[in-house]
This record gives structure tokens, C-alpha cells and sequence, in this order.
């Protein structure tokens, strides 16, 4: 029997099987991180390996250096997953692995080990979008959520609104037309001086902060009506107040301008997300992506949600910034729905959820 056969086979007990377990492995970025998922929803164990100690003194992701970690880590931290489920590949059902979108390299060795481990026991495989996979960290989350709903996956490399159908299918209502909103937490942290990962950083400094003390907009930002957000003028606006005051020999207070910069984009995501949901109709609204991990973004939702008399949902922390269990959890849904991937499966770094 070839692979492809043995696959397909391995496809139809899975879907029989209610407490089939799928090994999932995430290497998008800067995590190498892999999960048993026993069922649609319950996470058997997690293992996550993080570089962020090998990037910080490069003030963010270095590619290479990401790539050549993530190969030296994904077979340990694999086994290390495997040993916390107290079971052996051999009891595995089907593996799920991001393909896309991310660093071509840091994907490529996750692609390739998990088509490994697919090929070597003849298990089914499906190649999973990183995007998708952060809205599903919410079914780990809450177990009653099944689709439809509106997600706002908020990330460093992604801000979009998503109109999730299915499982599976998905449409794009809004989306930022330029620096995605962790992005520009990033770099406005950097511009700040704080160390890598800024995000984080930012949010703790904010804490400490007026949020009203700047008023920094963008025109686009203001209307509900438009879906569409920007967060490069905003990021411009507060890199411009610090070389001017440094021009003028002015110390500004740095939590002030973390507070009103975090103010700004929470209010900006709030403000288009809770919208789109009152305007589609929808009473569910979903957060999902690294920037979803931020106490001011999760209040401002929860605050306005409430108001709106709209359930507001939003993944448990340790699901919120890149993980396999939520890769596990999407790719179940996607090979129940008969998907399958082979074994020509590549690295997508530019892969498009709609």
C-alpha cells in the first residue's frame, strides 16, 4: 500500500473516532512548539520551545537564526509533548503543521518534519493557516463556540476581521491598510527603547501612564462605518512627538506615550470590530492572535461587547501567542471536513486564510 492510500484510510478511521489523537507542530516564527489533541477540544499536552532569548539583543526575529533553532528544537520538543500525553507516535491518528503564512525557513522545518513523521507511519496530514489556527485557539477556550461569529485576529504580522462561516471558510470584512496593530506595538516600543518583545514591554509601561494624555488619531480610524484600519500614522505621530521634543530639549514622560499610543489602537480595533458585528449581525465576537494576550485590548472589547449585548470571547492566555494546540484544533476541524494533505505539502509564507 503507498502512502497515498494508507493516508486516505488513516483519514476515515479519524473521522470515525472520536478520541483519535492528532499531533500538531507550529514553527511559524519564533516558537517551535507541538500538541496532542485528543477529540476537537481537548488538549492533551503542550510544548513550547521560545527563542525570544536568542532575538532580544537583535531587537527582534533574526530569520536564520530562527530557522536553525527551530531544526536543532522541533524533535525534542515533539518527544517532550509526546512524553507529557504519556503515549508513543505510534498512538497518534493523523499530524496537523503550519504551512503558512510566517518565515519561509522557520516553516519549512516544521513542513518537512511533519511530512516526516506522516510518511514514516502512513498517517493523514493537513497542512494548517497560522491565522486559522488563532481563531480556533477560541474553541479551546470556550467549548459551547461553533460558528458563525465575528473574529478580529489582531497579531504582529496580521490586524483583520473576519467573518468565520465554518469551521473551515471564512470571509474578510475589514483589514489594516498598512502596519498590522502588534506590529506597530513593536515598533513604537523600539522607538520607546524597551527590549524585545515590545508588545509586552509597552503594555507595563502603559500601566503607568495617562492614556489621555496624547491624542494620537488617524483619520481612517475614526469611522465605524469603514472596516478598514491604520495604525502607520499613529506610530509616525508618536516617533515625530519624540524627536521634536528632543529637539527641543523636552523629556517626555514614556508610560504617558505608552498608555495613549495603546489607547489609540485598542480603541481603533474596538471600535470597527464591535461595529461589524452589530452591522453583519452577529451576537458573538471573537479575539484571536499574539495582540489578543493585551489586558487593555481584552477590557476595551469585553466593556463595549457588554454594552452592545454582544458575548465577547477571547482565548485563554497560554492560547493567545503561537502554540500547536491551536493548530491541532484547526486541522481537526479541516480533516473532518474531508481535507488532506499530501506529501508535495511546502512551506507558504505568504498563504492568504480568505
Amino acid at each position: 500500500m503507498n502512502y497515498n492510500e494508507s493516508a486516505r484510510l488513516g483519514l476515515e478511521r479519524y473521522q470515525k473516532d472520536r478520541d483519535a489523537l492528532l499531533l500538531a507542530i507550529e514553527s511559524s516564527c519564533d516558537e517551535t512548539a507541538a500538541s496532542v489533541l485528543r477529540g476537537p477540544r481537548e488538549v492533551v499536552s503542550m510544548s513550547v520551545y521560545t527563542q525570544i532569548p536568542l532575538h532580544r539583543r537583535f531587537g527582534g526575529v533574526v530569520p536564520e537564526l530562527a530557522s536553525r533553532s527551530h531544526v536543532e528544537k522541533v524533535g525534542s520538543v515533539v518527544a517532550d509533548a509526546l512524553e507529557k500525553a504519556g503515549i508513543t507516535l505510534d498512538d497518534i491518528s493523523a499530524i496537523a503543521v503550519t504551512s503558512g503564512p510566517g518565515l519561509v525557513g522557520a516553516l519549512l522545518v516544521g513542513v518537512s518534519y511533519g511530512k516526516g513523521l506522516a510518511f514514516a507511519k502512513g498517517l493523514p496530514l493537513i497542512g494548517v493557516n497560522h491565522l486559522g489556527g488563532h481563531i480556533a485557539a477560541n474553541y479551546l477556550t470556550y467549548p459551547d463556540l461553533e460558528p458563525p461569529f465575528i473574529c478580529l485576529v489582531a497579531s504582529g504580522g496580521h490586524s483583520h476581521i473576519i467573518e468565520v462561516l465554518d469551521y473551515d471558510r471564512f470571509r474578510l470584512l475589514g483589514h489594516t491598510r498598512d502596519d498590522a496593530a502588534g506590529e506597530a506595538f513593536d515598533k513604537v516600543a523600539r522607538a520607546l527603547g524597551l527590549p524585545y518583545p515590545g508588545g509586552p514591554e509597552l503594555e507595563k509601561l502603559a500601566l503607568t501612564g495617562d492614556p489621555k494624555k496624547y491624542p494620537f488619531h488617524s483619520a481612517l480610524n475614526h469611522s465605524a462605518e469603514e472596516a478598514d484600519f491604520s495604525f502607520s500614522g499613529i506610530k509616525t505621530a508618536v516617533v515625530n512627538l519624540m524627536h521634536n521634543a528632543a529637539q527641543k530639549g523636552e523629556t517626555l514622560s514614556k508610560a504617558d506615550i505608552a498608555a495613549s499610543f495603546q489607547r489609540a489602537v485598542c480603541d481603533t480595533l474596538t471600535l470597527k470590530a464591535v461595529h461589524a458585528a452589530k452591522e453583519h449581525g452577529f451576537n458573538t465576537l471573537a479575539l484571536a492572535g499574539g495582540v489578543s494576550a493585551n489586558r487593555a485590548l481584552r477590557s476595551s472589547l469585553a466593556r463595549a461587547c457588554e454594552e452592545q449585548g454582544i458575548r465577547f470571547c477571547c482565548p485563554d492566555f497560554r492560547y493567545c501567542t503561537d502554540n500547536a494546540a491551536m493548530i491541532a484544533c484547526a486541522g481537526h476541524y479541516a480533516l473532518m471536513a474531508g481535507q488532506l494533505s499530501g506529501l508535495d505539502l511546502n512551506a507558504a509564507p505568504d498563504l492568504e486564510l480568505v
